[in-house]
C-alpha cells in the first residue's frame, strides 16, 4: 500500500461513518482469515473505538479471540464479487485470501493482515468485554492505526471520482449499493 496515507486517529471514525460493508481480517498461529461484515460502526473519538458483530461459529471469531486483533478493511466496488464470496464461504474450508485471489498486506501495528484492493483500513485491538462478546457477539476495539487511499479519502473527506473505487453497502441476496454523490447544505437551514 505504497500509495495509502495515514489517517489521523481523531478522524478514523470518518472511514466508517457512512456505513460501508467491511472485510474483517485476522490472523493467529500461522492461520489467517477474512470475512465480510456489515454490522460495524464507529463508537468513540478519543481514543477511537469501533464495534463489530462476529458470530461465535466463525473462524474469524476464533482467531480474534486468540489474537485480540483484527483489521476493518473498507472494500470498494472493484472487489464486490470477492466481498460477496468472502461472506459466503467458511475459512475453515481453506485460506480464503488464496481462494478469492485477495492480496494480504502486513498490518503496521497489529499482526492481522490488511486486504489489498480496499480503500481504507482500520487496525484494531480488542477491548475485552466478555459479557457483550458472549451474549451479543459484539466486539469493541480501539483503532490503533488507520489508513486510506488518497484517491478517495483525503483531508477528512470521501471523494469518489472513480466509480470502481466507491465504497459498497450490502443489501441482501448478493445485492449492493455504492456510495453516492456527496453534497453539503448551509448550516442551520432546514430542508
Amino acid at each position: 500500500m505504497k500509495d495509502c496515507l495515514p489517517v489521523d486517529l481523531a478522524k478514523a471514525y470518518l472511514l466508517l461513518n457512512h456505513g460501508p460493508v467491511t472485510l474483517v481480517s485476522t490472523a493467529y498461529g500461522g492461520r489467517r482469515n477474512v470475512m465480510a461484515a456489515a454490522w460495524t460502526m464507529p463508537l468513540d473519538f478519543s481514543p477511537p473505538k469501533v464495534a463489530v458483530v462476529i458470530d461465535r461459529q466463525t473462524l474469524t471469531r476464533e482467531l480474534i479471540e486468540a489474537s485480540g486483533e483484527f483489521v476493518l478493511n473498507v472494500p470498494c466496488r472493484a472487489i464486490a464479487g470477492q466481498v460477496l464470496a468472502a461472506g459466503s464461504r467458511s475459512g475453515r474450508d481453506g485460506d480464503k485470501f488464496a481462494a478469492l485471489g485477495l492480496g494480504a498486506l502486513p498490518g503496521t501495528l497489529v499482526g492481522a493482515p490488511r486486504v489489498e484492493g480496499c480503500v481504507a483500513w482500520l487496525e484494531c485491538r480488542v477491548i475485552p468485554e466478555q459479557h457483550n462478546e458472549q451474549a451479543y457477539d459484539l466486539f469493541v476495539a480501539e483503532v490503533v492505526a488507520a489508513w486510506a487511499d488518497p484517491r478517495v479519502f483525503s483531508e477528512g473527506r470521501w471523494h469518489f471520482a472513480d466509480d470502481r473505487l466507491r465504497t459498497i453497502h450490502y443489501l441482501a441476496g448478493g445485492a449492493f449499493l455504492v456510495s453516492g454523490e456527496a453534497f453539503e447544505t448551509p448550516s442551520g437551514l432546514g430542508s
